[in-house]
C-alpha cells in the first residue's frame, strides 16, 4: 500500500487564465516539484471536452510521455444547463457522462471525479460503460456538501447497494478543517468590511470542536442565532456567513464505514505558513489516518486561496501549490517510511 502525491492543475487555472502557464510548462513545474500525479479539470484545459480532436489527445499523450507523471484524476461536471431553454433530460445526462467515461479512457485515466451533488440516478446506467473501460467514477464529498446532506447520503446509498470496484467516493478535506481559514476572515474585513464579531465567533466556534456548518444542520437549516445576531449588515456579512458552511470541522472517523470506497483524495489549500503548514487543516492528522487505514492512492493539493488574495496582489499559487507539496511529501515520508 503507498499513498502517492498529486496536484490538481486546477490549482494553476489563474497561470493558465492569464496565458503565464501552458499545459506543458504545468506538467515540468509538477515534476520539478516531484509530484507522482496530476488531476486535471477537462473543460477547463481541454478544448472540445467531452470529444476532443485527435490532435489534442496526440498532444496530451505527448507531454504524459514526456513527463512521466501518473495519471490520477479526471475532474468532471454534469453540465446539465447546456440549453438555454431546459435542462437536460436524464437520458441526456446519462449519455454525456458515457461520453466523459470513454474521454478519461482515451486520456489514460482510470478515475472520475463526478462533483458534489451529482445525482445517485446516474450511477447504475452507466455502470457497464465504466467497467468496460476501466473507469471508477466518484462522488466528490465537500465541506458544506458532506455527510448528512441528503444528496450526499443518497449517493452513498446507491454506492452501497451496487458496492462496485467502479463506483466509489473522493473526500475534500474542507470536512476536516481545524480552524476556519484566515485569509477568507482577513479577505472579508479588509473588502467588504465585515463585522470583526462574526470573524472571532466564527473562529472561537471552530477552535471549539464544532463547526457553522454543524450548528446549521442542529438548527434544521437555520443558521446559529448567535452569528445572526451578529449580522449588522446583511451584504457585508452574509457573504462571509455564507462561506462559513464550507469549511466543516468533522472527525475523520466520519470516513471509516466508507474507507473501501476511497478512490482519491483532495487535500484542500487555503493559506501556507511561514512554519511550511497549512493553517486549517492538520495534514499530519490525515495522512496518518490514511496509512492506518492501508489507504491506496494519490492525495491531491488543491490550492482555493487564490480566490481571497487582495486587489492588485499576485496570486502566490505557485509558491504555495509548491510549499504544500513540500508538506504533504514530507509527511507521506515519514509516516509510511
Amino acid at each position: 500500500m503507498a499513498i502517492k502525491s498529486a496536484v490538481t492543475l486546477y490549482s494553476l487555472q489563474y497561470q493558465y487564465i492569464r496565458g503565464k502557464m501552458n499545459l506543458e510548462d504545468m506538467f515540468k513545474f509538477l515534476q520539478e516539484l516531484g509530484v507522482q500525479g496530476v488531476e486535471i479539470l477537462p473543460d477547463q484545459m481541454l478544448k472540445g471536452t467531452p470529444n476532443p480532436t485527435e490532435e489534442t489527445y496526440i498532444e496530451w499523450q505527448r507531454l504524459v510521455d514526456k513527463y512521466q507523471i501518473d495519471l490520477a484524476c479526471d475532474d468532471i461536471f454534469l453540465n446539465t444547463n447546456l440549453f438555454n431553454n431546459r435542462d437536460l433530460t436524464k437520458r441526456e445526462c446519462v449519455e454525456l457522462i458515457k461520453q466523459e467515461i470513454v474521454m478519461a479512457h482515451r486520456l489514460g485515466f482510470k478515475t472520475i471525479r463526478l462533483v458534489s451533488y451529482t445525482p445517485a440516478w446516474i450511477l447504475e446506467p452507466c455502470l457497464e460503460t465504466a467497467e468496460k473501460y476501466d473507469v471508477s467514477l466518484n462522488i466528490e464529498i465537500h465541506g458544506g456538501m458532506g455527510f448528512g446532506m441528503p444528496q450526499t447520503d443518497e449517493f452513498l446509498k446507491e454506492m452501497l447497494r451496487l458496492d462496485s470496484p467502479y463506483v466509489g467516493i473522493v473526500p475534500d478535506t474542507s470536512l476536516f478543517c481545524r480552524k476556519v481559514p484566515r485569509i477568507v476572515g482577513n479577505y472579508c474585513r479588509e473588502i467588504y468590511g465585515t463585522n470583526p464579531e462574526i470573524i472571532k465567533y466564527a473562529e472561537e466556534l471552530q477552535e471549539s470542536g464544532t463547526d457553522f456548518f454543524t450548528q446549521t444542520l442542529k438548527n434544521n437549516g437555520n443558521w446559529d442565532p448567535k452569528l445572526v445576531s451578529l449580522i449588522r449588515d446583511k451584504e457585508k456579512d452574509e457573504l462571509y456567513a455564507n462561506n462559513l458552511q464550507g469549511y466543516e470541522n468533522a472527525p475523520l472517523s466520519v470516513l471509516d464505514p466508507y474507507v473501501k470506497y476511497i478512490k482519491h483524495f483532495h487535500f484542500k489549500l487555503y493559506e501556507m505558513t511561514e512554519e511550511g503548514t497549512e493553517y486549517s487543516i492538520d495534514y499530519r492528522e490525515v495522512l496518518q489516518y490514511l496509512h492506518d487505514h492501508n489507504y491506496n492512492g494519490y492525495v491531491a493539493t488543491e490550492y482555493e486561496g487564490n480566490r481571497w488574495i487582495m486587489p492588485d496582489t499576485e496570486i502566490p499559487d505557485k509558491e504555495a501549490v509548491s510549499a504544500h507539496q513540500k508538506l504533504i511529501q514530507n509527511l507521506i515520508k515519514e509516516i509510511e517510511g
